[in-house]
């Protein structure tokens, strides 16, 4: 699945091989892997990253898949520098695994930290891996060396088991520069086993690679051929359920994260940096739960436009600056959540119709909040926030504050139409939020031209 989503191509027969070498966290001497013949090949990955930071300037760009190979994990080595010695937990060891291998299509840290986040979206999505990386559910080597444009790669470091993207970034752009400056200072570069101490913001030596390994190859004796079927190979006297068929599966895989991404875009009009940050908010709360696929924000943001009278572009305003903040702040998934997308949509219907100000609607959601079980009308109507009607009250004390305000009356007269904001301000705190913007700025206005 992982393969076909990857736009793999899936090899019908796949075999396992032994790789054999020493080291303490692999007991048996050797590790199967799939060298040969893996299960997938030549794929590619696109993956969107962001132009100086900016969401609003994004582009897309494409890594190739080598392969994708399934083979045994080996142990975790645990380095106690205070004691001088190293102590192997075993616990993994010999645990099935995916590796997934990228060509050096990539030149700086932000860009592999991009395409390992779409890849951690992709797998999610499909359930082949929570992808939490903090638990060891999902690892990074990152390979790296430089080299002047038109001249063949350098040596190569591999900075090995990197736990987190943003470490991934930093690893990858520190060893970058440790090589330029070793070469542009007549050193060279070893092929050696890196680190990354994210406490030092460094990488450091593990141990050396100098010199052609012979992992001395060889066929898995104990393990027979991956054999996968699609349409026009599988037998017709086969029991389709003991099988796997490559084009079932490939029929059935969900909607990718690209593709939702441009369904939001599409079908609600919002823009592509939001679908984008609903899609990695999802990811983001999907690594902290233990349930991958449980629905996340861009279903929350559909089913309160579905409930609600209000345009997608204002409704995913309130999502990602209001919600976003109190579940951050509360370190809560959307399921989460007190406020339902039901509750969310009433309120923005009550805000919509003009019964509460933009600033009432605030202090009605901040309620909602503390899930006391009241409807934002109830909640609206026990602490009085509707819109305040009468024109001429709401007159009445504009022109207290204009009568207040020399100083600002005077400079907007002079042309600083950005002071009447102020005024504006002072209105909404005079009536607790309880007045129309739009409708205090129509009366200012006037006041002040008369």
């Amino acid at each position: 699945m992982t393969g076909l989503a990857l736009n793999c191509h899936i090899n019908k027969k796949s075999l396992f091989d032994r790789k054999h070498y020493f080291y303490a966290d692999l007991p048996a001497g050797y590790q199967i892997t799939q060298q040969r013949v893996p299960i997938a090949v030549n794929g590619s990955l696109s993956y969107s990253l962001c132009i100086d930071n900016k969401m609003s300037q994004m582009v897309t760009k494409t890594v190739r898949i080598k392969q994708i190979q399934l083979e045994q994990d080996s142990g975790k080595s645990l380095h106690d520098d205070a004691r001088s010695q190293t102590l192997v937990d075993l616990n993994r060891a010999g645990v099935g695994l995916m590796e997934l291998v990228m060509e050096p299509d990539m030149c700086c840290g932000e860009e592999a930290a991009a395409a390992v986040r779409e890849l951690q979206l992709i797998l999610q999505t499909l359930g082949s891996s929570q992808a939490v990386m903090a638990e060891g559910q999902l690892r990074v080597d990152a390979n790296v060396s430089v080299h002047h444009p038109g001249e063949p790669y350098g040596v190569r470091t591999e900075v090995k088991n990197i736990n987190s993207i943003r470490f991934l970034a930093k690893a990858v752009d520190y060893e970058i520069q440790r090589q330029i400056e070793e070469l542009g200072n007549g050193g060279t570069i070893s092929n050696e086993t890196r680190a990354f101490d994210s406490k030092l913001g460094c990488t450091v030596p593990m141990r050396d690679k100098e010199g052609k390994q012979d992992y001395r190859f060889m066929p898995e004796p104990n393990l027979p051929p991956l054999i996968l079927y699609d349409a026009k190979s599988l037998p017709a006297n086969m029991n389709h359920q003991q099988v796997i068929n490559i084009d079932w599966i490939r029929e059935r895989l969900p909607d990718l994260p690209s593709v939702k991404r441009e369904k939001l875009v599409e079908q609600y009009g919002i823009l592509p940096e939001h679908s984008f940050t609903l899609l990695v908010w999802q990811q983001d709360q999907n690594c902290n739960s233990r349930h991958s696929n449980e629905d996340g924000l861009p279903e929350f943001f559909e089913n309160v436009v579905k409930q609600t009278q209000m345009k997608p572009k204002k409704v995913i305003g309130w999502i990602l600056n209001d919600l976003l903040s109190y579940l951050k702040q509360h370190s809560l998934t959307v399921k989460e959540s007190p406020v339902s997308s039901f509750l969310l949509a009433d309120l923005l219907n009550l805000l919509e119709k003009k019964e509460i100000s933009s600033t009432a609607a605030k202090q009605v959601l901040a309620e909602l909040w503390k899930g006391k079980g009241k409807t934002p009308l109830e909640t609206v109507k026990e602490q009085k926030l509707e819109l305040l009607q009468d024109q001429k009250e709401l007159e009445q004390i504009c022109q207290a504050v204009i009568d207040g305000q020399e100083n600002e009356v005077m400079a907007i007269k002079a042309g600083n139409q950005k002071v009447l904001n102020k005024l504006i301000g002072l209105v909404q705190k005079k009536t607790q939020g309880r007045s129309n913007p739009v409708l205090v700025k129509q009366l200012l206005e006037k006041k002040l031209s008369e």
